[in-house]
């Protein structure tokens, strides 16, 4: 099941880029472009953190954080704003924030710090999870078969996480490229189906199927 991230920015353009961004990564996204739209959503148990604007229009998210707090206090929040200031910043640590980041960002920097925090939040709860028989510890990117290790490289764990974060999603050869190796590979896509031919070679049990003319899908 994707993790659940709730957004609140009033500027549409940039809700619909962290949207995307963050949807990128795997995670299922909610978002609000106004405060009270927001507002009937703060006790909603199913979102594990929130991304806030602290200017909605005649509203704040110091408001909304207080409302998120008071029913569920554990869960993080980052606030972001066009006003770089030690003021709204000393408010927010004090309101409970975990992070705050100033407009404008990039939206890769955003997704970085909402997983270092993901990570940091729900550790004990994401720790280990067994796929096809395959133990596999995501914080420390660890895959084991009957207590003992299997090596994978970077990109073979990564590529291993997108189908297990993604069950019964087809991936296209150009998606995979685009999610693992990111915009910055400039090469055949082939390097995709020599990725998976060593990756299914270490975990053979592994339910990934070739889609023919298309590409691969978990389960």
């Amino acid at each position: 099941m994707k993790k659940v991230i709730g957004i609140v920015e009033d500027e549409k353009d940039l809700n619909e880029l962290v949207k995307r961004y963050l949807e990128k990564e795997g995670y299922e996204v909610k978002a609000y472009l106004t405060f009270d739209e927001a507002i009937e959503h703060t006790n909603d148990d199913d979102i594990l953190l929130w991304v806030l604007d602290i200017m909605l229009g005649n509203k704040s998210g110091f408001d909304l954080i207080e409302e998120i707090k008071m029913h569920s206090p554990d869960v993080p929040v980052i606030f972001m704003s066009a006003r770089d200031k030690d003021f709204d910043r000393i408010i927010g640590l004090e309101k409970g924030s975990d992070d705050y980041i100033t407009k404008p960002f990039s939206p890769k920097e955003l997704v970085l710090r909402v997983n270092n925090i993901m990570r940091r939040t729900y550790r004990d709860e994401e720790k280990n999870r067994t796929v096809d028989g395959y133990e596999i510890d995501e914080v420390q990117r660890l895959v084991t078969e009957n207590d003992k290790e299997i090596e994978l490289t970077t990109k073979e764990f990564e590529l291993l996480m997108l189908f297990v974060n993604n069950r019964g999603t087809a991936f296209s050869r150009e998606m995979i490229l685009e999610k693992v190796w990111e915009e910055n590979y400039f090469g055949s896509d082939r390097v995709v189906d020599d990725t998976m031919r060593r990756l299914r070679k270490k975990l053979p049990n592994l339910s990934i199927h070739t889609i023919y003319g298309f590409g691969y899908r978990h389960g």
